[in-house]
């Protein structure tokens, strides 16, 4: 977890991702929508990216890409963060860790 952890610090929101990744893509355009403006760790351009996503299967992420951190907190994967957006709750998450304003 310590590995996934530096790469959160001071970030509101975080997505684990690959370049090939259709679900990484719609992830990361849902968020931007918002206007938020996410870091994103694209897995498969990272020199320890195999190291980064053990420790995502150890958090229980499977699979495990993409994965979101809003606020440093494990959101989850596609169908989490899609659950959020279909009860209108991820606007609420986004301003919450600060990664949008209104």
């Amino acid at each position: 977890m310590e590995k996934i952890s530096k790469l959160l610090e001071d970030k509101p929101v975080v997505i684990f991702s690959m370049t090939s990744c259709c679900m990484s893509h719609t992830i990361k355009s849902l968020i931007s929508g918002y206007g938020a403006n996410p870091t994103v760790y694209e897995l498969d351009e990272m020199s320890n990216g195999s190291e980064i996503e053990r420790a995502l299967v150890e958090l229980g992420c499977n699979p495990t890409v993409p994965v979101v951190f809003i606020g440093q907190q494990l959101i989850g994967g596609a169908n989490q963060l899609m659950s959020l957006q279909v009860r209108n709750q991820l606007g609420s998450a986004l301003r919450r860790a600060g990664a949008i304003w209104i």
